[in-house]
């Protein structure tokens, strides 16, 4: 742990990213390290980058050739927001699940009856992209979600401080090499989901400056992540943790972001939104989403579900468990915020969402390239500085979590065995309960995910193990972190900026 704190408080001279505007030299590095104006290392490295990101996307693209239909692509989730969509257009009332087959079937998916479970806004929003033909709409989906990775990514990199463009684009392009294999990356992109892309708005939203370079104070920072919430409700995790690290208006403007999206879902489908919101719709039933119990789910509730054998018997443990996660995760987010490190900060409070949250699919973990990405930067800064010991405690950091997440070849496991090409990654290396099963069957104790053992344990809830562990160590870092900047500001003799980042 020291050596591992003791790299990430030796990787800088100067804060992740300015709470006033002010515009941080160089890489996060010192300025000595890392010139403003370095023309041929910039150049290098933004060459270095596309080289790496365009093989990576060929290397895709051969994938999808050779893995035949639904092979790399099977988007039954863009089918289910284009069906929603649809509903909202054509049918009353639109939380009818038996509407869905009848109005698009694609690849066989309308026999699954998948429920549309998200806000009325979020209808609202697909009821647009569902005006595209399903050609036009995959080919979007797939684009986006790439731009929406690469655009993450240079969020993340701005955050840290990077101010040479060349440098962040090498930087944001070689990140996004090396994170795009991991499985919620491509998952996120074979089902045609919208997580990439919350995630980069999230980002752009709560890392840039609290003024703009003229000068001007942006009010509404915080605002896009309520909307993101008004799609998917996890997003309001960050309310408690900028209320807890005194940024009111920026919760604020979150909350009001959010009001917005019920405003408008109320505006155009109040009866649905009547249902949805005041009459608990959005809680009424624990597996309108999907199993808990399934291997996809990676949740602390979906972790307690399996070793309790239903989804009754795990609700309870899982309601004690949860608020203990809020608790530490919170504290590690305010920690290391208060620490100087608010990159880090956000990213541990993301981390005590997908935690938290009841239903936290393989797909929502895209939240690990951003992390990647922050651990590789340290890592080097660490290294630059002569921060060995912690240098390589974050490579193997870094590691872990491409080991962890990455998307390993389903024939290794005999294709996951009852899914065929669903999907790649640990998570599939055990028997798993086929979906159309629980679609038409609700709970049932035969489910193989509540007979696991062994390994089966271990790798069928790798995601959970691995962000239990990582909680852990955040939490650890931030007290470390917090202590050593407040020993630094109560010494007259040695200046907080040289001592931590």
């Amino acid at each position: 742990m020291a050596g591992l704190a003791g790299g990430l408080a030796g990787a800088s001279g100067a804060p992740d990213a300015p709470r006033a505007g002010d515009i941080v030299a160089g890489v996060n590095l010192a300025a000595s390290e890392v010139p403003r104006a370095a023309s041929a290392p910039g150049a290098k490295l933004l060459r270095a980058g596309a080289i790496a990101f365009a093989a990576v996307i060929v290397s895709w693209l051969i994938y999808a050739a050779l893995s035949g239909p639904f092979g790399a692509l099977n988007e039954v989730d863009l089918t289910v927001y284009k069906d929603g969509g649809l509903i909202v257009r054509h049918v009353t009332p639109y939380y009818d699940p038996h509407a869905y087959a009848p109005l698009y079937d694609w690849g066989g998916y309308s026999d699954l009856a998948l429920k549309f479970t998200y806000t009325p806004f979020a209808a609202i929003a697909f009821a647009v992209a569902s005006i595209l033909n399903w050609t036009t709409l995959s080919i979007v989906s797939v684009v986006g979600n790439v731009v929406a990775l690469v655009a993450a990514l240079w969020f993340t990199f701005g955050g840290l401080g990077y101010a040479d463009r060349r440098i962040r684009l090498g930087a944001t392009l070689l990140a996004a090499a090396a994170t795009f294999w991991l499985q919620p990356v491509v998952r996120t992109i074979y089902l045609g989901q919208v997580n990439l892309i919350l995630t980069a708005l999230i980002l752009w939203d709560l890392l840039q400056p609290d003024v703009t370079a003229s000068g001007r104070r942006r009010w509404w920072k915080g605002a896009a992540t309520g909307v993101a919430a008004g799609v998917k409700l996890v997003p309001l995790i960050f309310v408690p943790y900028l209320l807890l690290t005194r940024r009111f208006r920026e919760a604020v403007a979150t909350l009001a972001g959010f009001a917005a999206t019920v405003a408008v879902g109320f505006a155009v489908l109040p009866h649905d939104s009547s249902r949805w919101w005041l009459h608990g719709m959005f809680l009424a039933d624990g597996n309108r989403a999907g199993f808990m119990g399934w291997a996809g789910n990676q949740s602390l509730r979906a972790i307690v579900t399996r070793f309790a054998g239903s989804v009754a018997a795990g609700q309870a443990p899982w309601i004690a468990v949860a608020c203990v996660a809020l608790l530490l995760g919170l504290a590690a987010a305010c920690l290391l915020d208060r620490a100087g490190y608010p990159v880090p900060a956000l990213l541990a409070t993301a981390l005590t969402g997908l935690l938290v949250s009841p239903v936290s699919w393989d797909h929502h973990w895209v939240w690990v390239a951003p992390a990647v990405a922050v651990t590789g930067h340290y890592a080097l800064a660490a290294a630059r500085r002569g921060a060995r010991r912690g240098a390589i405690w974050l490579c193997g950091l870094a590691a872990f979590l491409l080991a962890t997440f990455g998307a390993w070849p389903d024939a290794m496991w005999e294709r996951a065995r009852n899914l065929g090409s669903f999907s790649l990654g640990l998570l599939w290396a055990q028997p798993n309960t086929n979906p159309i099963k629980f679609a038409t069957r609700g709970d049932q104790p035969s489910y193989v995910e509540y007979h696991w053992h062994g390994f089966q344990l271990l790798w069928g809830n790798a995601y959970i193990l691995a962000g239990v562990l990582l909680l852990f160590l955040l939490l650890g870092l931030g007290f470390w972190l917090a202590r050593r900047r407040q020993a630094a500001e109560a010494s007259p003799h040695e200046p907080v900026a040289a001592t931590i980042p």
